[in-house]
């Protein structure tokens, strides 16, 4: 199915360095490194077409992040902690897990952003974006969805938009909703809200597009940020799926994202990290 694979491993992390060189050596991948801008430009006219990142979530997010103007299936190792968007390692049946494995399609978020000076920033995130106090004073955030006001004041630390792939990540540590992957939603979750004090949030279709102004920003600096891509000082944020960019992830048939999502909601202390 996949003619030219490349690996690509966290630099920080020795198991999965040692997992890099034995798969290099027995089958001969592409050896890529996530900090070598040009050799990942070049992966798209070398027709590569599938990329084992080897890590935890974090390296995942950093190789869709570098692949977002080239989008190349990806399939994760898990050499982090958790590694929810990763599979579990079996070097003599790896090719044949590729091979059975189901694919996740993601569209990301966009997030387009103007600080005080007028000054325009646009991301994209494939978990969350989230809009954070940057001084002790509570954020005032007032929230139009589709042009319509539907919040004139948040008074939080901040809210954020998470994506069913991002909703198990900071959005249920904020005491969001999970979204069954597939599901055609966004999770729009305040963080520690104060006024209006029993809001927590809502569900949105997909194709909504949020807006957030910023109220008082002068003495209640916001911060705004797209997975690890920060803009500080914002007035306005705007926030809606990116269609035009089409993310794929491989999971082992027997342990899909969309059952992993499921499992989540069913998490306990019994089954933590199984």
């Amino acid at each position: 199915m996949f003619k030219k694979i490349a690996v690509i491993s966290a630099l920080n992390n020795s198991n999965a360095l040692i997992i890099k060189q034995d798969l290099i050596k027995k089958f001969n991948f592409f050896d890529l490194e996530i900090d070598n801008q040009d050799a990942i430009k070049k992966s798209c006219e070398y027709g590569i077409d599938l990329i084992i990142a080897i890590g935890g979530d974090g390296l995942m997010l950093r190789v869709l992040h570098a692949f977002e103007h080239c989008p190349i299936t990806i399939y994760g190792i898990n050499c982090g902690t958790i590694g929810f968007l990763m599979n579990s390692f079996d070097k003599e049946s790896i090719l044949e897990n590729i091979a059975k494995a189901q694919i996740a399609n993601i569209h990301p978020l966009r997030m387009i952003a103007i600080d005080c000076n007028e000054k325009k920033y646009s991301f994209i995130a494939i978990n969350e974006v989230a809009l954070l106090r940057q001084s002790n004073q509570a954020c005032k955030i007032g929230i139009e969805i589709n042009g319509q006001e539907r919040l004139a004041c948040l008074s939080a630390d901040g809210v954020m938009v998470a994506t069913p792939a991002g909703s198990t990540a900071y959005n249920l540590s904020a005491g969001g909703p999970i979204i069954p992957f597939g599901a055609e939603l966004m999770a729009l979750t305040a963080i520690s809200p104060f006024r209006p004090r029993k809001w927590s949030g809502a569900l949105l279709p997909s194709n909504s597009k949020i807006k957030f102004k910023i109220l008082d920003h002068q003495q209640r600096p916001i911060s705004a940020t797209a997975d690890s891509r920060e803009v500080r000082d914002v007035v306005d944020v705007e926030v809606y799926q990116e269609k035009n960019i089409l993310f794929k992830i491989l999971f082992d048939s027997n342990h899909s994202l969309e059952e992993r999502i499921i499992r989540e909601q069913f998490f306990n202390n019994s089954n933590y990290g199984n």
